[in-house]
């Protein structure tokens, strides 16, 4: 496991180039906030985490599947790591921000544009909207989180 990225990965690279030409600015993976947001809009108050399926555990989605091997360690591993991003995103929540989550598996090919393009309204319309904040902070996927379930 020593070899699997923790930032920089193909799809926050992905997300990360499409935000910025769309004109966006922000940080990526600042350490001052819980978990290190992949992604951090001061301007728009929004932190993004582009989680994948398998590590963060995203129900009713095929690419979560627990391994068949050594069940009990990845059992343990999976679910500490989704308690610690309900967690995660309840602090930065009652801090103040906003926070959306983007799903590897919403950045298949066939859904990928659409994605982006609701991400960045997401952003930019969401905070204009004056939607409050931590609105996509829930402690599971939200509609607004996951487009595999619209």
């Amino acid at each position: 496991m020593s070899h699997i990225r923790g930032k920089d990965t193909s799809i926050e690279v992905l997300v990360r180039s499409y935000l910025f030409r769309r004109g966006l600015r922000f940080r990526k993976n600042d350490r001052r906030y819980p978990g290190h947001p992949d992604v951090v809009l001061p301007k728009y108050r929004t932190i993004v985490f582009v989680n994948g399926c398998f590590w963060h555990m995203h129900e009713g989605c095929p690419r979560c599947s627990m391994p068949k091997s050594n069940v009990e360690f990845w059992t343990a591993k999976l679910l500490r790591n989704r308690e610690r991003d309900v967690a995660q995103r309840a602090e930065l929540a009652a801090a103040g921000w906003r926070v959306i989550v983007v799903w590897e598996c919403e950045l298949a090919k066939a859904v990928r544009e659409d994605r982006l393009a609701r991400l960045y309204d997401q952003i930019v319309v969401g905070a204009d909207a004056g939607a409050g904040p931590g609105m996509d902070a829930g402690p599971g996927p939200s509609s607004e989180e996951s487009v595999g379930r619209n």
